[in-house]
Formats: C-alpha cells, sequence, structure tokens
C-alpha cells in the first residue's frame, strides 16, 4: 500500500494508464443550465462534441470545487489513518485552492495526528497533473508524506505550461484580454503564446501571426526551456484540434528524438475558458 493518498480533480487532465495511486475529485459544470459532472475519465470524453458547443456559443458555465466536497472525500481516507497530499488548480485562476486549504485545516484539527497537505500547482490540466503522477510515484516509493508534499512543491516552478488559442473571445469571456485585443487579434490572425506565470495567471509571453507559427513557438519554449532526464514527461492536450498537436509532437520529437509524448483533448473544465482550438504544452523545465 502506497505511504500515503494521493487526490487530483477532473482538470488534472489525466489518462487512465497515467492514474496510478491517484483519486480524483469531479469538477462540475452547466450546459445552458444543465449541471453535468465529469469525473476526468479523459478518454472517455468526448472533446468533438464539447468544443463544437462551444462553437456554438451555448452557455456553459464552471463551479469550483467547495470546502464540503473536499471535506466528503478526504475525511474517510484520514479516518483510516492515512494522510493526504491534493494537488490543486491554480490559486490564480480558480477559488479551488483556498477551498481546500480551508477543508485542510478542519480536517486537521479533527484528526489530530494527521496529515493534510495543498499543493498549489499554479496551473491547470497537466500543469497540475504531472504534480499528481510524481506525488503518486513517491507515495508508491514508501516516502514519508511531509518529504513528499516538500518534494512536489518544489517541483512547481519546473511544470512548465505553454499554451496557444486559435479565439481569444473566449478568453475575452472571462476577463483575460480585452474585447478590442480579441477584435484586432481575430483580424489579422494574431496568435497568443501564453503561460501560467509564478503566480499562477495566465499571462503573454509573445505572439506571432498564423497558427503554424505559434505551434512552432511552442516548440521553441520546449528546445529553450527543457530539462532533459529520466523524469522528464511531455505532455499535449488539444481543444478538438489534434491534428495540430500531433504536428506539434512532431516538432518535438525532432527538438528530442525518441522523446514520450502523451497526446489527448484537454478537459472540459478549464477548456470552456480557452476554447476549441487551444493546444497546451507541459513539460519538465529549468523555469516557468
Amino acid at each position: 500500500m502506497a505511504a500515503f493518498s494521493v487526490f487530483a480533480d477532473g482538470s488534472a487532465n489525466l489518462p487512465k494508464r497515467m492514474l496510478d495511486g491517484i483519486d480524483l475529485l469531479p469538477c462540475e459544470y452547466s450546459v445552458n443550465g444543465e449541471p453535468r459532472t465529469y469525473w476526468g475519465d479523459v478518454d472517455a470524453f468526448d472533446a468533438h462534441a464539447f468544443y463544437e458547443s462551444l462553437r456554438g456559443r451555448l452557455d456553459i458555465r464552471t463551479s469550483l470545487l467547495n470546502t464540503q466536497l473536499f471535506l466528503s472525500y478526504f475525511s474517510p481516507v484520514l479516518e483510516e489513518g492515512r494522510d493526504i497530499i491534493y494537488i490543486s488548480m491554480s490559486s490564480g485562476i480558480s477559488g479551488t485552492y483556498n477551498a481546500a486549504v480551508l477543508a485542510a485545516r478542519e480536517l486537521m484539527e479533527r484528526y489530530p495526528g494527521r496529515f493534510v497537505h495543498i499543493v498549489d500547482s499554479l496551473g491547470c490540466g497537466f500543469g497540475n497533473g504531472l504534480l499528481a503522477v510524481k506525488a503518486a510515484r513517491l507515495a508508491r516509493e514508501g516516502m514519508e508524506v511531509r518529504e513528499a508534499a516538500s518534494i512536489v512543491d518544489k517541483e512547481v516552478p519546473h511544470t512548465c505550461q505553454y499554451f496557444t488559442v486559435d479565439d481569444l473571445n473566449f478568453l475575452k469571456r472571462t476577463g483575460r484580454v480585452s474585447g478590442m485585443t480579441a477584435a484586432i487579434s481575430s483580424l489579422l490572425n494574431i496568435k497568443p503564446i501564453l503561460y501560467g506565470d509564478k503566480d499562477g495567471h495566465i499571462v503573454s509571453c509573445g505572439k506571432v501571426r498564423g497558427r503554424r507559427r505559434s505551434i512552432e513557438a511552442l516548440a521553441g519554449k520546449y528546445k529553450e526551456k527543457r530539462l532533459d532526464s529520466d523524469e522528464q514527461m511531455v505532455c499535449i492536450s488539444h481543444g478538438d484540434c489534434l491534428e495540430d498537436a500531433e504536428a506539434l509532437a512532431g516538432l518535438l520529437r525532432g527538438i528530442t528524438p525518441g522523446v514520450s509524448i502523451t497526446v489527448c483533448p484537454h478537459e472540459p473544465f478549464s477548456g470552456i475558458h480557452v476554447g476549441p482550438g487551444m493546444l497546451g504544452l507541459f513539460f519538465r523545465g529549468r523555469e516557468r
């Protein structure tokens, strides 16, 4: 049995083969007022249908994971005498992290001697998923929970996450860019290169003209920042644009022949905010 329990949630974007030792919490969203629950099964996720709904401008909204959810899922584990590490999506884009911290404080008072650590991934999608994979591996190896928590926290700045979007209007709806910026970018076919900064906010680190150049720019970030090691895990997620994802994977293999790359759809919870055509690259690097 692993030394402690590792939790993530549906925003971690992990396919089943990467979920060994990770328990997922559900994410809630609604489509035209109809509630939906996403349990994190990206393998069964109908990305085309979901992103077609976004293209059709259906009213899709997300809800943060609340404190009561964490209390209900974490309490049985603590009652069994096991500690917990939860990898949260970025505090810079969601109140989920703060809700988890409140739950952890309450639970450690309720269960003296137990330890609940909340990791602020400062990311989303594979940006928190890869950290969960790391934590689960440390648990399987039998590492003590506090030592493992410290290692995962120190890994956060090395979890690089860069992405581009095809339509800035989805980021405009969430206040990430202005309406004027979205309109001009669309008119001139300008594609932003975005990343999660040291505070977990989505910011721009460049812009190019045309989709192909944006894909090449992502590959350029990998070439510049990557750390070549046994721990390197390269992941690509996409908003219903598999051909572009495969083109990016091809460029990465040209930089690091033989590198293992996971390609899968981008999960719906944050996919709502970045929209169809989102293309994300996640890897271990020297710095963000």
